[in-house]
């Protein structure tokens, strides 16, 4: 957008008729004799310069009032609440840098050290869906470990043994395309990937918190001649924390599908182009 123009001060369009003025010999300035009106048009000139001036001045002057006025009641509205105030717990916070360093640490790969905040649970919750929903799971060794990292002690005691089972069964494991052992068959990629969308805080009390974070996820096997090709599909799980020794965690969580959007018209991936994008791209560390 640019300003628009205001025909020109001073332009000749603004001059009146010269008919019915008196011809004037002005004294002492014999170079101008033929100055037929020349000392009244002169003169209409720098009177009408002059009042452009002030004009011009006049409106900067106002300008820079009505910018005073509009910041005076800006500040003045800053102060009242608003839908997007942190208390105001039914409304959706952006995920927006805060200064504050969300992560302190990891344990195996898994973030740790959150801050004891309303924030630091968030990015615990969505950290922690990562974690629980990648290919790691599906190996004793690492699963053991993820638990570990993810859940107060008595809920992973409590959470190994199930999990074992789930995650060890033959027929499970051949649904999804995996051989007995949780590996991917020769030439195949396995993916299991979780992209938290999302976060919010249910409840919070200090040392307890209810995280719900909403997230999609990557699942299936890339490869040529794959049966059970990478799809997506969204999920919202909602976890019960709870600070133990300077840090979240979960002490239980449920999920339920979706909500899902309408899928897109784009066309789908090659195998090829799926295997390379999962093996060269790497997750994230979720903080807000």
């Amino acid at each position: 957008m640019s300003l628009s123009d205001d025909g020109g001060y001073g332009g000749d369009s603004h001059r009146g008729p010269e008919t019915g003025q008196t011809r004037t010999r002005l004294p002492d300035n014999d170079g101008e004799g033929y100055g037929y009106g020349y000392g009244s048009a002169r003169r209409s000139r720098t009177g009408l310069t002059s009042r452009n001036l002030i004009t011009i001045v006049g409106v900067i002057v106002l300008l820079l009032a009505a910018i005073a006025f509009a910041n005076r009641g800006g500040s003045g509205n800053s102060q009242s609440p608003s839908n997007d105030s942190p208390k105001d717990t039914g409304a959706a916070q952006p995920t927006a840098p805060t200064g504050t360093k969300p992560v302190t640490g990891k344990n195996g790969g898994i973030a740790t050290g959150f801050p004891k905040t309303e924030q630091g649970a968030e990015s615990a919750g969505a950290n922690y869906v990562v974690a629980l929903s990648s290919g790691g799971m599906y190996k004793s060794a690492q699963r053991d470990a993820i638990v570990d990292g993810v859940y107060t002690a008595s809920a992973a005691a409590a959470r190994k043994e199930s999990l074992r089972k789930v995650y060890t069964d033959p027929k499970f494991l051949g649904r999804i395309g995996l051989k007995p052992d949780g590996n991917a068959p020769e030439g195949m990629t396995f993916v299991s990937r979780a992209n938290p969308a999302g976060t919010k805080i249910e409840k919070f009390e200090g040392t307890t918190a209810t995280v719900a974070v909403w997230y999609s996820t990557l699942f299936g096997l890339a490869g040529q001649g794959s049966q059970n090709p990478v799809a997506e599909s969204w999920y919202t799980s909602t976890m019960q924390l709870q600070w133990v020794n300077g840090d979240w965690k979960v002490a239980g969580f449920t999920q339920k599908a979706g909500p899902a959007p309408i899928g897109s018209d784009q066309t789908a991936a090659t195998a090829k182009d799926m295997s390379k994008a999962v093996q060269g791209f790497g997750g994230f560390t979720y903080a807000r």
